[in-house]
């Protein structure tokens, strides 16, 4: 709201008074058709003085008529009327210069970074890694090497894959690919063993090239050596193979809660309360004071950059601050209500977590009853395959 009445003064807006019977309706009507109309002021019960911008004034014009209200433009403001009324002083041409000048001048620098991630995949503090390899707004561009930019993240950063920098007139775009952590790829030709990857009780084993190192019912924890990578025959004698084998074992997915009988709940009342400023590059000018009224509250921040087209930023954005009101209230749960939501949550983790839910096997639910509240495990039995190749070093 606050950056369209400011948009109006740019390009000017009108003092207008309206007087007739169905005032009352005429602003119902603005609402519901979006008209923005402000500083509204009745004079007695058939007058009303309001803001509008030019392009909205023909509507309510036409609104007017049809509720055979009296419209009257009061007074005339912004930007457009000014320099009209010094059109034809020497002033008008210097400002304009002075514009196209300062134009000019704020093109040579960057005053957005726009960072735009491959599927979304969004990478920590990569803002700031941007920013301390030397791509800030205010930045003159003649001055950016994005090459060394680049070099300097990717060399402190190992989960990034390709990197990219666009200067688009004052917008740097930076483009980043995301680097799988993919696992350690052995060659069919190297010499490995098959080694746990999982603790559980070995249920099947089946080793197609090398000899099986366990078997069905023995226990085995991480890094157990299930297959060896080798193979001794009576005449043959001992060779080193590539492993290769089926293992299957009952592993155990658990999880652990602690329900409290008592606790808060925090909710929102729907108040809002927001705050405006108005930013030149770092510099911040607060239009209001910041002092909520609300005891408890959440905070989002927003900022809108002005731009003149699609990628010429202006140092200049408006920051809106939204206060969202919270209000705190005492609950309690029973045993049987506390025990019921622990449970009922750590299942549908557990659910979530494996990808075969026919190989759930068993579900074991344990609670602890605690002086303020109640301690609940669930475990899952789960029949899964288990065993990554692990290199033989010599």
């Amino acid at each position: 709201m606050f950056i369209k009445i400011l948009l109006c003064y740019i390009f000017g807006y009108i003092r207008v008074s309206v007087e007739g019977y169905y005032i009352e309706k005429l602003i119902n009507i603005c609402k519901n058709k979006k008209i923005i109309i402000w500083n509204l002021k009745r004079e007695k019960n058939v007058k009303l003085y309001f803001n509008t911008s030019i392009q909205d004034f023909k509507e309510i014009t036409k609104i007017a008529k049809k509720l055979k209200c009296h419209v009257k433009i009061e007074k005339k403001r912004g930007v457009p009327f000014l320099l009209y009324k010094y059109k034809k002083r020497k002033i008008f041409a210097v400002v304009s210069i002075l514009i196209i000048i300062g134009i000019v001048l704020l093109s040579n620098f960057v005053w957005n970074i726009e960072i735009k991630e491959e599927n979304g995949k969004e990478l920590e503090n990569i803002y700031q890694d941007i920013s301390n390899a030397g791509l800030t707004t205010g930045k003159l561009k003649a001055k950016l090497n994005t090459k060394e930019i680049i070099n300097k993240i990717r060399l402190e950063r190992q989960d990034i894959a390709w990197m990219g920098i666009e200067l688009k007139g004052t917008n740097a775009i930076v483009r980043i690919v995301k680097a799988d952590n993919k696992p350690e790829i052995i060659d069919d030709t190297d010499y490995c063993n098959i080694v746990s990857n999982k603790e559980g009780i070995i249920t099947k084993i089946q080793a197609q090239n090398g000899t099986a190192n366990v078997k069905a019912g023995d226990t085995v924890t991480y890094g157990t050596t299930l297959i060896s990578g080798w193979l001794e025959g009576k005449y043959t004698g001992m060779h080193y193979v590539h492993a290769r084998g089926e293992i299957e074992a009952k592993v155990w997915h658990t999880k652990n809660i602690f329900i409290p009988y008592k606790f808060t709940e925090t909710k929102e009342t729907g108040n809002l309360e927001n705050f405006y400023s108005i930013k030149f590059n770092n510099f911040e000018i607060n239009l209001s004071k910041r002092v909520s009224k609300f005891k408890i509250y959440d905070t989002i921040e927003t900022d809108k950059k002005f731009r003149l087209f699609s990628d010429f930023y202006l140092p200049i954005s408006i920051r809106k601050i939204t206060n969202k009101e919270l209000v705190e209230e005492e609950k309690e749960y029973n045993l049987e209500e506390a025990k019921q939501l622990g449970i009922q949550q750590l299942q549908q983790e557990l659910e979530e977590e494996i990808e075969d839910k026919t190989k759930i096997m068993n579900r074991y639910n344990n609670t602890y009853e605690k002086e303020n509240g109640i301690e609940i495990n669930v475990t899952y039995e789960v029949l899964e395959k288990i065993g990554t190749n692990e290199k033989i070093v010599f």
